[in-house]
Protein backbone atom coordinates (compact mmCIF):
# COMPACT_ATOMS: atom_id res chain seq x y z
CA UNK A 1 0.00 0.00 0.00
CA UNK A 2 2.78 2.37 0.90
CA UNK A 3 4.58 1.59 -2.37
CA UNK A 4 1.44 2.45 -4.35
CA UNK A 5 1.45 5.92 -2.82
CA UNK A 6 5.16 6.34 -3.53
CA UNK A 7 4.65 5.33 -7.15
CA UNK A 8 1.64 7.60 -7.48
CA UNK A 9 3.50 10.59 -6.00
CA UNK A 10 6.72 9.85 -7.91
CA UNK A 11 4.89 9.92 -11.24
CA UNK A 12 3.21 13.25 -10.67
CA UNK A 13 4.83 16.56 -11.48
CA UNK A 14 5.19 19.31 -8.96
CA UNK A 15 2.95 22.22 -9.80
CA UNK A 16 4.63 25.57 -9.39
CA UNK A 17 2.40 28.35 -8.06
CA UNK A 18 1.92 31.31 -10.35
CA UNK A 19 4.27 34.25 -9.94
CA UNK A 20 3.10 36.80 -7.40
CA UNK A 21 0.65 34.48 -5.63
CA UNK A 22 2.20 35.13 -2.22
CA UNK A 23 1.94 38.90 -2.65
CA UNK A 24 -1.68 38.57 -3.75
CA UNK A 25 -2.51 36.50 -0.67
CA UNK A 26 -0.79 38.96 1.66
CA UNK A 27 -2.56 41.89 -0.04
CA UNK A 28 -5.95 40.16 0.32
CA UNK A 29 -5.31 39.52 4.03
CA UNK A 30 -4.29 43.15 4.59
CA UNK A 31 -7.33 44.43 2.69
CA UNK A 32 -9.64 42.23 4.76
CA UNK A 33 -8.03 43.50 7.96
CA UNK A 34 -8.46 47.08 6.80
CA UNK A 35 -12.12 46.44 5.97
CA UNK A 36 -12.69 44.97 9.43
CA UNK A 37 -11.04 48.00 11.03
CA UNK A 38 -13.11 50.38 8.87
CA UNK A 39 -16.32 48.52 9.73
CA UNK A 40 -15.57 48.87 13.43
CA UNK A 41 -14.81 52.58 12.93
CA UNK A 42 -18.03 53.10 10.94
CA UNK A 43 -20.26 51.49 13.54
CA UNK A 44 -18.59 53.37 16.40
CA UNK A 45 -19.12 56.66 14.54
CA UNK A 46 -22.70 55.72 13.84
CA UNK A 47 -23.35 54.81 17.48
CA UNK A 48 -21.77 58.00 18.80
CA UNK A 49 -23.62 60.14 16.27
CA UNK A 50 -26.99 58.59 17.07
CA UNK A 51 -26.38 58.93 20.80
CA UNK A 52 -25.32 62.56 20.52
CA UNK A 53 -28.17 63.48 18.16
CA UNK A 54 -30.67 61.98 20.61
CA UNK A 55 -29.05 63.51 23.70
CA UNK A 56 -28.66 67.07 22.37
CA UNK A 57 -32.36 68.05 22.16
CA UNK A 58 -33.11 66.49 25.54
CA UNK A 59 -30.18 68.28 27.17
CA UNK A 60 -31.35 71.53 25.55
CA UNK A 61 -34.83 71.05 27.02
CA UNK A 62 -33.33 70.35 30.45
CA UNK A 63 -31.17 73.48 30.20
CA UNK A 64 -34.09 75.69 29.12
CA UNK A 65 -36.26 74.29 31.92
CA UNK A 66 -33.55 74.99 34.49
CA UNK A 67 -33.06 78.53 33.16
CA UNK A 68 -36.78 79.23 33.44
CA UNK A 69 -36.96 77.81 36.97
CA UNK A 70 -33.82 79.56 38.23
CA UNK A 71 -35.10 83.13 37.79
CA UNK A 72 -32.07 84.20 35.80
CA UNK A 73 -34.35 85.63 33.11
CA UNK A 74 -35.81 88.03 35.70
CA UNK A 75 -32.32 89.40 36.51
CA UNK A 76 -31.37 89.74 32.85
CA UNK A 77 -34.63 91.44 31.86
CA UNK A 78 -34.38 93.83 34.82
CA UNK A 79 -30.81 94.68 33.85
CA UNK A 80 -31.83 95.56 30.30
CA UNK A 81 -35.07 97.36 31.23
CA UNK A 82 -33.55 99.57 33.92
CA UNK A 83 -30.00 100.32 32.82
CA UNK A 84 -29.48 103.05 35.42
CA UNK A 85 -30.16 100.64 38.28
CA UNK A 86 -28.05 97.99 36.58
CA UNK A 87 -25.04 100.31 36.29
CA UNK A 88 -25.44 101.43 39.91
CA UNK A 89 -25.61 97.85 41.22
CA UNK A 90 -23.86 95.91 38.46
CA UNK A 91 -21.76 93.86 40.86
CA UNK A 92 -24.84 92.63 42.69
CA UNK A 93 -26.61 91.85 39.41
CA UNK A 94 -23.65 89.88 38.07
CA UNK A 95 -23.33 87.98 41.35
CA UNK A 96 -27.07 87.17 41.34
CA UNK A 97 -26.85 85.97 37.73
CA UNK A 98 -23.86 83.73 38.49
CA UNK A 99 -25.55 82.34 41.60
CA UNK A 100 -28.70 81.40 39.72
CA UNK A 101 -26.93 80.07 36.61
CA UNK A 102 -27.94 76.41 35.98
CA UNK A 103 -24.45 74.91 35.71
CA UNK A 104 -25.49 71.24 35.47
CA UNK A 105 -27.90 71.86 32.59
CA UNK A 106 -25.34 74.03 30.81
CA UNK A 107 -22.58 71.42 31.16
CA UNK A 108 -24.90 68.64 29.98
CA UNK A 109 -25.97 70.59 26.93
CA UNK A 110 -22.42 71.66 26.03
CA UNK A 111 -21.11 68.10 26.40
CA UNK A 112 -23.80 66.60 24.18
CA UNK A 113 -23.38 69.37 21.60
CA UNK A 114 -19.60 68.95 21.71
CA UNK A 115 -19.91 65.19 21.26
CA UNK A 116 -22.21 65.73 18.28
CA UNK A 117 -19.85 68.21 16.61
CA UNK A 118 -16.79 66.08 17.41
CA UNK A 119 -18.41 63.00 15.90
CA UNK A 120 -19.46 64.88 12.77
CA UNK A 121 -15.95 66.31 12.38
CA UNK A 122 -14.35 62.88 12.73
CA UNK A 123 -16.91 61.40 10.35
CA UNK A 124 -16.08 64.02 7.72
CA UNK A 125 -12.34 63.58 8.36
CA UNK A 126 -12.56 59.80 7.86
CA UNK A 127 -15.20 60.11 5.13
CA UNK A 128 -12.96 58.57 2.47
CA UNK A 129 -12.48 55.39 4.48
CA UNK A 130 -16.13 55.11 5.39
CA UNK A 131 -17.42 55.76 1.87
CA UNK A 132 -14.95 53.20 0.55
CA UNK A 133 -16.30 50.69 3.09
CA UNK A 134 -19.91 51.40 2.14
CA UNK A 135 -19.19 51.15 -1.58
CA UNK A 136 -17.31 47.90 -1.06
CA UNK A 137 -20.37 46.36 0.60
CA UNK A 138 -22.68 47.27 -2.30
Amino acid sequence: MEENYKNLLAGSKEIDPPAGLFEKIIFAIQREGQLKKTRKLFFSFLLLLIFSLIATPYSWLIFVNQVENSGILYYVSTAFNDLETFFNCWQDFILAIFESLPILGLITFLLSLGLCLFTLRLFLYKKGLLVQYLLHKI
